[in-house]
């Protein structure tokens, strides 16, 4: 792409206790050939939801990089809610916490 300078930004990673369990959430930067926002919650491995969002529309903006950042940061933490309010539950026979 001979447009603004390419590099993938380093992503959110956080454990999460709720209710007995342990859940790990992570976002990140799919790079200049899958522009595009990637988060997963999973629990012992297992995925539990997955959020692709594109920035392709940031591309060519002044700061199109601490705007891609802000979401993210927002994807992210939207997950984490979603996932402590009840919307992401892990399936019968799950595999608990490893």
């Amino acid at each position: 792409m001979g447009g603004p300078q390419m590099r993938m930004l380093s992503g959110f990673n956080h454990n999460i206790r709720f209710r007995g369990k342990v859940y790990h959430v992570q976002t990140e930067d799919g790079g200049k050939d899958n522009q595009q926002i990637i988060t997963h919650a999973f629990q012992g491995g297992a995925i539990l939801d997955s959020v692709r969002t594109s920035y392709a529309d940031l591309l060519g903006q002044p700061n199109w990089q601490a705007d891609l950042k802000d979401r993210m940061k927002a994807q992210h933490l939207e997950e984490i809610r979603r996932l402590m309010s009840g919307d992401i539950v892990p399936p019968e026979g799950d595999p608990g916490d490893r």
